[in-house]
């Protein structure tokens, strides 16, 4: 899985501190999702694409063989 979380993060200005605030998890779990050493619950999903306003699919990207 690829993430567009880290340019997300910089277009929006926010530092991992401050997104993991705002998504109701440790900083930690942010710079494993950006490092993509984690795949994100769902829930953590939603959250993170309500606060980028963007749609999930936008901000993690699935292969075809990670999405069989």
């Amino acid at each position: 899985m690829r993430t567009r979380l880290k340019e997300l993060r910089a277009r929006d200005g926010l530092n991992q501190t401050e997104l993991a605030k705002r998504a109701k998890v440790s900083r930690q779990t942010i710079s494993l999702i950006e490092r993509e050493e984690l795949i994100p619950s769902l829930l953590i999903a939603v959250r993170i694409a309500k606060i980028f306003n963007e749609p999930i699919e936008n901000i993690f990207i699935f292969t075809e063989e990670e999405a069989e």
